[in-house]
């Protein structure tokens, strides 16, 4: 099969958007609010006994949907709340011990600010952190922990769909995720515990009898 010509005009554009990304990456305000809310999840999931549950609308909840799985995966039990089901029941599944981490850009998110009111009027107290792109909002006043994205502009061309904004919200989940990781001191084995199929629990059994063989 003949290769297709270069084409040097989508070469350019692609690379233009992967420096796009790469800048809002590098421009997100890395501060005390990282250690603020990995302090607060590890409080209420490794010494209270609670569960870390992300929520978020569309596109934002996607990412809440991946930090959660991760979180799981890599020791500190987590689920995903829809806040529009939140309304109809699901609402149940927080727990007094819980802390709820909540993805929002634009900070006004209808659903989402509803949930913190019910979430606040079944446990009074319960904890809260938000990623969002907006100081200003009213979530990052009524949250105990405000992570800021740095709001960059969206590479799409119009401006609007969510690519950059949650390229970084991805990216913060990561952060969190790496940061409880180092502070549990979590280890191949237990890795390996958590994901037993595919390729990644064969890998993390693997390494897991290759440093008890080092031990």
């Amino acid at each position: 099969m003949t290769p297709p010509e270069i084409n040097e005009d989508m070469i350019e554009r692609v690379t233009d958007v992967l420096q796009h990304e790469s800048r809002a990456i590098l421009a997100i305000p890395v501060n005390e609010s990282f250690e603020s809310a990995t302090l607060l999840i590890h409080n209420r999931v490794h010494e209270k006994g609670g569960k870390l549950v992300t929520s978020g609308m569309g596109k934002a909840g996607e990412i809440a949907q991946n930090i959660s799985t991760t979180f799981s995966s890599t020791g500190t039990p987590a689920v995903f709340l829809h806040p529009s089901e939140a309304q109809h029941g699901d609402l149940g599944l927080i727990q007094e011990n819980d802390v709820l981490l909540m993805v929002s850009n634009s900070g006004k998110t209808r659903e989402i600010l509803e949930l913190v009111h019910l979430a606040k009027r079944l446990h009074k107290g319960l904890p809260m952190i938000i990623i969002t792109g907006n100081p200003d909002c009213e979530l990052a006043e009524i949250v105990d922990v405000c992570i800021l994205t740095g709001n960059p502009d969206e590479v799409c061309p119009l401006g609007l769909s969510p690519t950059t904004s949650t390229t970084v919200m991805t990216v913060i989940g990561d952060a969190l995720i790496v940061l409880m990781m180092d502070k549990i001191g979590f280890t191949y084995e237990e890795y390996s515990k958590r994901h037993h199929g595919g390729y990644l629990g064969s890998k993390s059994r693997e390494q897991a009898e290759g440093s008890s063989d080092t031990d």
